[in-house]
């Protein structure tokens, strides 16, 4: 199919009234109301590198990466922990997974019986071999033999468990030896490739496809890949694609957008960094870097689309930082969090600038769903690189970034704001 010419996407202010109806909550997600800006003392803390991926395995959380050395909340108790580790929710005690990788952890995801799912850029697992995907016990990090999946080569960036499947998403060109490029589903026993669907995602004028992140609707009906993407399923698609999953083979929704055509900054291959649903699987929200602040484009910002409907798709608003980049996004129902190294929100005018209309917003936000403006939540971090992870709990927002400041006290690149 012909490529179609490049169309700025306009931004959208305010919702439509049909859309202010609340929604349904799911309890391992959704949370009533914004979290309190004040983060609980009792996380540990991850001394260097950066944390990118966080699951949550009953009371456990998991956090990958690309650290070496861990702390407990005190700072006084240090253990050696390579890419992944983890602590309890509620008490923050570390507990014993210990899992030797050769790369970083860039995906996590829940399995079961207590065990979890971990993709990243690394080749061995506890000294075997298994390249770029894997599933651990959670109590002490060894590997579940039975599953056996592997990438042929570069990373997974992106796990999703849902109905009978284990969804991957990244840089790879194949799982187990079976051409699929960039995206694809497993057995989550087996770790075997379903073999009945190919997404055929393509870029042929970037020198990769890549999926930088995927989300499925609560609901298990949806999935919506961001990234490198061109085609999927002999379609264009402009770095966003949305497969239909009720069928037993899924297919690509005849639902696009135009909003991400525009170039950004040149050397830019994606500039689509995060994507989740809201807890109804009505709306989902994408987070952008760029390096562009133009008011009419969508680089660095935050943007919600519908899920309904079909054809060319608008955003129904678009919140703009003004020219620093948005990494992760949560969607809890009564918010939408979203996490970088922007310094405001609010700010389609602002050209690495406070523009007319900006609020200051260092490192962290809070957004509401129905207008897409910034809340008055600001507890603020250090900025760095900025925050890759973002989860939402029962027990409140997980943040994980590169970072040692949250809330004006140190968190060493995690912390947790409970609920208000």
């Amino acid at each position: 199919m012909r490529r179609p010419p490049l169309i700025a996407a306009a931004t959208v202010a305010v919702l439509s009234a049909a859309l202010l109806a609340g929604a349904p909550a799911r309890a391992d997600l959704a949370q009533p109301a914004q979290v309190s800006a004040n983060p609980v003392d009792y996380t540990p803390h991850v001394l260097e590198g950066t944390v990118h991926a966080l699951a949550l395995v009953g009371e456990t959380v998991v956090v990958g990466g690309d650290f070496s050395e861990i702390a407990d909340a005190s700072g006084k108790n240090r253990a050696k922990r390579t890419s992944i580790f983890a602590y309890n929710l509620r008490t923050g005690a570390v507990n014993a997974l210990a899992t030797r990788l050769d790369g970083m952890v860039l995906a996590l995801t829940a399995g079961p019986n207590n065990t979890v799912y971990v993709g990243g850029d690394f080749k061995r697992v506890n000294g075997v071999a298994q390249r770029g995907i894997t599933q651990l016990n959670v109590a002490d990090g060894s590997r579940v033999e039975a599953f056996t999946a592997r990438i042929g080569h570069s990373d997974v960036r992106a796990l999703s468990v849902s109905g009978p499947w284990l969804y991957v998403g990244g840089t790879f060109t194949s799982i187990n030896g079976v051409e699929r490029v960039a995206l694809g589903r497993v057995n989550p026993t087996t770790g075997a490739t379903d073999t009945a669907w190919n997404p055929g995602i393509a870029a042929p004028h970037l020198d990769r496809a890549k999926v930088e992140d995927f989300a499925i609707s609560p609901n298990g009906q949806r999935l919506v890949a961001i990234g490198a993407i061109e085609h999927a399923a002999g379609q264009y698609r402009a770095q966003v694609a949305m497969f239909d999953l009720t069928p037993a083979v899924p297919t690509l929704v005849d639902w696009y957008t135009d909003a991400y055509s525009a170039r950004c900054l040149a050397g830019f291959d994606t500039y689509l960094r995060g994507v989740d649903f809201a807890p109804d699987s009505s709306y989902f929200v994408l987070v952008t870097t760029g390096r562009d602040s133009h008011p009419k484009k969508t680089c660095d910002t935050a943007a919600r689309f519908e899920t309904a409907g079909t054809g060319m798709r608008k955003p129904t608003w678009v919140n703009h930082t003004g020219g620093d980049s948005l990494y992760s996004v949560s969607v809890t129902g009564s918010t939408v969090y979203v996490g970088g190294h922007q310094r405001w929100q609010n700010n389609p005018f602002g050209r690495e600038s406070k523009g007319k209309g900006a609020v200051s917003r260092e490192g962290i936000a809070a957004l509401d769903p129905v207008t897409g403006l910034a809340t008055d939540w600001n507890p603020g971090r250090a900025r760095g690189v900025g925050v890759k992870a973002l989860l939402s709990t029962p027990a409140g927002l997980i943040v994980g970034s590169d970072t040692e400041r949250l809330a004006r006290e140190y968190h060493g690149r995690i912390g947790m704001f409970p609920p208000a």
